[in-house]
């Protein structure tokens, strides 16, 4: 058997290689014969392979691959070099792009059929010998020889058509998107060429266009505008990214977009005049706020302005405000602590701007804090004689109690929840908790709560703002009422049992006795009056029952806060008077049957009743000057002097045969001196606490701490320092000999006692609308 025929080198290449193969690939080329299955059938393929494969096969000396791999190069560079590179040179622009993505393809034609003839080295000849296989190396050609030439043009004929396509002309994008391709296989494998040699010029451009475009809508537009042109500018651009950019560049040209028309325009746009931000919030352009946030979203720093703003606005609305009420408290005669309309307008602001808050800002952290800040400021700053917290109190205290507000049950729960919302902006929370306290007793003890429910809810709202500890002496207001009724229901079969064995004369008096606990009710001033006697009998025959009950318990009568209803007879009318149990015993006073024109000087009813002088003023004052005058004085006047002389009214008449006889507080609406001293003892508390956890510590770091624990009130940091002075002068602290302005823990605690932090001082007391136990 003969040995194979050995084929050198130039035969088989000049031969066999080049004339069946290669130059037919370059006429098929040259004449746009694109489709790859009319190129060279299966059998003209294997001959060229096996020519290939049998130069590589061959024993040394006449084994060609390294030669055949030179020249598979050679071939395919001088086809670049001499055919393609003229061919990009005489083009430009769109023509320029057209071309180089043809040739672009022509090659990855010419590149995808030289490595199929040549297969057989990439299987032994590349691997044995690490070189690039031979699609890369083609790849490495055509970079070198056409890319590196072209492609500062190219990226400039290509950012001249996008920016064509900016200003809102058609363009071809399939060619864009090719030659965008092209780059990036031009990194092989990477996107460096795509990065350095289109994006960063991609990205100047961007920046140099909007910089331009930026400056004529900030002159030509107002911010409304503007921000509809920004916002459609980069969804333009991002749709951009996604049709023929390398999804990579988004963030960048994004982030480049939005630093020229926003980053570098934000404070002429939000200031700008007649349109800034300022004028969309008080013409209430929800729309254009809402694009403002969804613009300047993207960083917290590009919102703290719009914040700024927002607060300022806010500060400003709730002043004109509190100038509207400073404006009525100057023009009353009498200022109260009435004013529903100043809390309303409080609660409306509220409501609008916590609304565009959530809405318009999405409840973005910075604009909660504005929000707050704003009502911070405003809302404590009090005007007049009454205290914000003591008209926010009143108003609740107003849609609570009957003959108030007239509401359904749906709107007192809004504006329970809205007030109680106004209320966490309040400093002097425990003033605010003092007032409630004594308003919502004063409901209790008379019967003028509306609703059961709706004090309970209002205390639950209160709790979760506040905790437990805010709200423990009003649920246990309301914990005594639920007990007195059981109380009352077993006092009544033995209270007309002991009448019917007294067989009592006169009229029948229906009792009835609250006993509460001191320790939740406010403090009331206490007084020992002298009853009539069909009073003193009903007093002293609970006394006996309630001894005998609980031996170990004190009661104290509150004369103050009971009631009462008289019956009283003018000639042929019947009057009901409904009384407090202090107008009920002045009354009674008066009620001599022998002698019903008796004259009575003001000394003479302060001795009989042995009332406190301004008590019974009060208490005269309501039945002689009022709107019911039951008791006519002389001389007639509207003030009570202690040379005035009084008699029961011989010929009073009314149209209502039902009175109620209002009567002027003995009290007022809080003791500030007891909130003060509240104060001191909880300040006292947390220093103590602080300094027993801590052991030694700076002045400055001990009121930081002492401020950071004080949730219901802030102290002026000199009552902090009394407080600690009076601390070491009873010997729970002491002043570090070794560092000046420090604190020292003393671990040996004298015995004195501190009185635990409350907002209010407890005694294991109980008082009723007349009763006190303790």
């Amino acid at each position: 058997m003969s040995s194979p025929r050995i084929i050198n080198l130039d035969d088989g290449w000049n031969n066999e290689i080049k004339v069946k193969a290669i130059d037919r690939l370059e006429d098929i080329l040259n004449q746009d014969l694109k489709k790859e299955g009319s190129m060279f059938s299966p059998k003209e393929y294997v001959q060229t392979y096996t020519t290939c494969y049998n130069m590589c096969t061959q024993k040394s000396p006449y084994n060609w691959s390294e030669q055949l791999y030179q020249r598979h190069g050679e071939t395919i560079s001088r086809y670049l070099s001499d055919t393609v590179l003229p061919s990009l040179r005489d083009q430009h622009d769109e023509f320029l792009l057209r071309e180089l993505t043809r040739r672009w393809g022509n090659h990855q034609i010419m590149n995808k059929w030289m490595q199929k003839f040549f297969m057989y080295l990439d299987r032994y000849y590349v691997k044995h010998h690490s070189l690039p296989s031979l699609l890369d190396a083609g790849l490495k050609h055509f970079k070198s020889l056409i890319f590196d030439e072209v492609k500062r043009d190219v990226a400039n004929a290509m950012l001249d058509l996008i920016n064509q396509e900016r200003d809102g002309a058609i363009i071809d994008r399939g060619l864009v998107k090719s030659c965008v391709q092209l780059f990036e296989a031009m990194g092989m494998g990477c996107l460096d060429a795509y990065t350095l040699d289109f994006e960063e010029q991609l990205l100047a451009s961007t920046q140099e266009y909007y910089a331009r475009k930026s400056a004529e809508w900030i002159e030509g537009d107002g911010t409304p505008a503007y921000m509809v042109k920004a916002e459609a500018a980069l969804e333009t651009e991002r749709e951009r990214v996604t049709a023929y950019l390398n999804s990579a560049s988004e963030g960048k040209l994004l982030g480049v977009v939005e630093t020229e028309i926003l980053e570098k325009r934000e404070m002429a746009l939000l200031e700008k005049e007649g349109s800034g931000c300022r004028v969309l919030l008080a013409n209430d352009k929800h729309d254009d706020l809402a694009r403002m946030y969804r613009l300047f979203g993207k960083k917290s720093e590009w919102l703290q302005p719009i914040a700024d703003i927002v607060r300022r606005h806010i500060e400003h609305m709730g002043g004109e405000i509190i100038n509207r009420r400073e404006a009525r408290v100057e023009g009353e005669t009498k200022e109260t602590n009435q004013d529903p309309d100043f809390v309303k307008e409080l609660l409306a602001l509220h409501d609008k701007y916590i609304k565009v808050v959530n809405e318009q800002f999405a409840g973005n952290a910075l604009f909660q804090k504005a929000l707050k800040e704003a009502f911070v400021d405003f809302v404590n700053r009090d005007v007049g004689k009454f205290t914000n917290a003591d008209l926010m109190s009143s108003f609740c205290d107003r849609i609570l109690k009957t003959g108030g507000e007239k509401l359904s049950d749906e709107d007192v729960e809004s504006f329970l929840e809205k007030t109680v919302q106004l209320f966490s902006y309040l400093v002097d929370k425990d003033l605010f908790s003092e007032i409630y306290k004594n308003q919502l007793a004063k409901r209790l003890l008379n019967q003028r709560s509306a609703s059961d429910d709706h004090e309970r809810l209002m205390i639950s709202k209160l709790k979760a703002r506040c905790g437990s500890q805010f709200t423990g002496k009003m649920e246990g207001m309301l914990n005594d009422l639920a007990i007195g009724v059981d109380h009352q229901q077993e006092f009544e079969p033995h209270y007309k049992e002991k009448l019917e064995e007294s067989g009592a004369a006169g009229p029948h008096v229906d009792f009835g006795v609250q006993v509460l606990t001191t320790g939740y009710w406010p403090t009331y001033p206490a007084f020992d009056v002298h009853l009539p006697p069909e009073m003193t009998k009903c007093t002293t025959l609970f006394k006996d029952y309630y001894d005998e009950r609980n031996n170990k318990r004190r009661l104290a009568w509150m004369w103050g806060l009971g009631n009462a209803t008289v019956k009283g007879n003018w000639g042929k009318k019947k009057y009901d008077l409904q009384v407090t149990t202090l107008q009920a015993i002045t009354i009674l006073a008066f009620n001599n049957p022998g002698a019903a024109d008796e004259q009575f000087s003001f000394e003479q009813l302060k001795e009989r009743l042995n009332l406190p002088e301004e008590h019974l003023k009060r208490v005269l004052h309501s039945l002689s000057c009022g709107k019911y005058k039951v008791i006519e004085k002389s001389p007639k006047s509207n003030t009570i002097k202690v040379t005035d002389l009084f008699v029961a009214a011989p010929k009073f008449q009314s149209k209502m045969l039902k009175i109620r006889i209002p009567m002027a507080n003995l009290d007022e609406s809080h003791n500030p001196k007891r909130v003060e001293e509240d104060r001191s003892v909880a300040i006292e508390a947390a220093v103590v606490r602080i300094m027993k956890a801590r052991k030694q510590l700076s002045h400055q770091q001990l009121l930081a701490e002492v401020l950071s624990q004080l949730a219901f009130f802030k102290p002026n940091p000199k009552v902090i320092k009394r407080r600690i002075e009076a601390l070491i002068d009873r010997e729970y602290l002491e002043r570090d000999p070794d560092v000046p302005n420090t604190y020292k823990y003393l671990v040996e605690i004298p015995p004195v006692s501190l009185p635990m932090p409350s907002p209010m001082t407890s005694r294991p007391n109980a008082q009723n609308g007349g009763l006190r136990e303790e």
